[in-house]
């Protein structure tokens, strides 16, 4: 284990970078409240800015559950929730059966152990977690991502409950053996296991932005719960090649080949990539290795406003979000799939007369900003603050 475990990661940014961080977190902030629906308690799934104005469209307990850990975060970190936290946690939780998957089940674990720990014993009751691994197909199918959303809420319960550390530990392993198996030997994750389903057997080497973020995470949380330092090598390993894919416009790509470590295919670049995903991941890597990734952090933030491949404000003030991608034509898409299960990769590259903007914006996407980044606002009268990025009590972690 690093000798800098206990010590608190701080990155100090630009003037610029600093304004750009604030700025944002207030507008997710405001943006969020439009996306609620009070009726149900819910987070919307999507605004829809396509024909000029904004239509929401569905609802999504999932979101609402990332969503709420962000608006939790801003909340611990001084800020304001202009939506009131407790009755969207106490709608959320009291009709489970919308969990019909293990990263479900996990983010709800997650959630509860950081806004309610009391209610972890009766969910567990309810939901049987401790069994999960054998009772969900995506585990049994050995999905990057749901399996690290599980493993972080695992370590999280435990956290919060550190007479529990012990005996949560054996599930914990045998999730992070699971996601181990999952990754390649430059450091890349696949989507899934390549051992068990058709789709994994053929496919499960293609790893997404989020197969490879989400396991980051959870390894650097689990490295640092359990003083694992294969766990810590193994997330630096891939956080490192994310590093060094990254676009030379500070583009966190789409599509990786897991067995050559090399990016399939770059398109779409996805905002929430940009402020918030590869940002949260980064910095609680960064606090369990004692290593400074503000580099990539604050270039990939800058693709936001208008140093992106279309010279676009992907930020929208008036309307307090931030537009979803640029992407490339279907077509172009369609080929990139034939080559990927081909195996013979495709370029990262692409001309702005193939790319547009997807106007939409979806609840989750500025939930995971303000977890990223509301614990690193300056506030008026007050020095930057650091929080940390993984919410550790020194005491507990053994």
């Amino acid at each position: 284990m690093s000798a800098v475990m206990n010590a608190r990661f701080v990155t100090v940014p630009s003037e610029k970078s600093q304004a750009t961080v604030n700025r944002l977190v207030d507008l997710a902030a405001n943006g969020l409240v439009p996306m609620y629906d009070e009726q149900t308690r819910l987070f919307c799934h999507k605004l829809n800015g396509e024909g000029g104005g904004l239509v929401r469209e569905g609802l999504s307990p999932r979101y609402t559950a990332i969503t709420l850990l962000g608006l939790h975060r801003l909340v611990q970190s001084g800020g304001h929730s202009p939506i009131e936290i407790e009755p969207v946690l106490e709608a959320l939780l009291s009709d489970t059966d919308w969990i019909d998957n293990i990263g479900d089940l996990g983010l709800v674990v997650w959630l509860c152990a950081q806004l309610a720990p009391e209610r972890l014993e009766s969910l567990d009751k309810r939901l049987d977690v401790r069994k999960a691994l054998q009772c969900y197909p995506d585990a049994l199918k050995g999905q990057t991502m749901e399996l690290a959303w599980f493993l972080t809420g695992l370590c999280y319960w435990g956290l919060a409950r550190p007479e529990l550390l012990a005996d949560l530990e054996v599930a914990a392993s045998d999730v992070y053996s699971r996601l181990k198996s999952n990754q390649g030997k430059h450091g890349i994750f696949g989507h899934a296991s390549r051992k068990g389903s058709l789709a994994g057997r053929t496919r499960g080497w293609i790893g997404s932005f989020a197969d490879q973020v989400y396991p980051i995470y959870a390894m650097a949380l689990f490295s640092r719960t359990y003083r694992d330092p294969e766990a810590e090598a193994r997330a630096l390993q891939c956080g490192r090649a994310i590093c060094e894919a990254q676009g030379d416009k500070g583009q966190w790509w789409w599509h990786y080949d897991s067995s050559t470590g090399h990016v399939i295919d770059g398109y779409p670049v996805f905002s929430v990539h940009q402020h918030a995903m590869a940002p949260m991941t980064l910095f609680a890597l960064g606090e369990a290795t004692g290593h400074d990734f503000s580099r990539w952090i604050y270039r990939g933030l800058e693709w936001i406003n208008g140093k992106n491949e279309l010279q676009f404000d992907m930020e929208n003030s008036a309307a307090k979000l931030v537009w979803r991608s640029i992407f490339r034509s279907s077509m172009r898409l369609r080929l990139y799939l034939s080559a990927a299960l081909d195996h013979t990769g495709s370029d990262s590259t692409e001309s702005g007369n193939s790319l547009k903007v997807l106007f939409e914006c979806r609840p989750y996407e500025l939930g995971w900003l303000l977890y990223a980044f509301a614990g690193r606002v300056a506030r008026a009268g007050s020095p930057v603050r650091s929080e940390s990025a993984i919410d550790i009590p020194h005491a507990v972690v053994r």
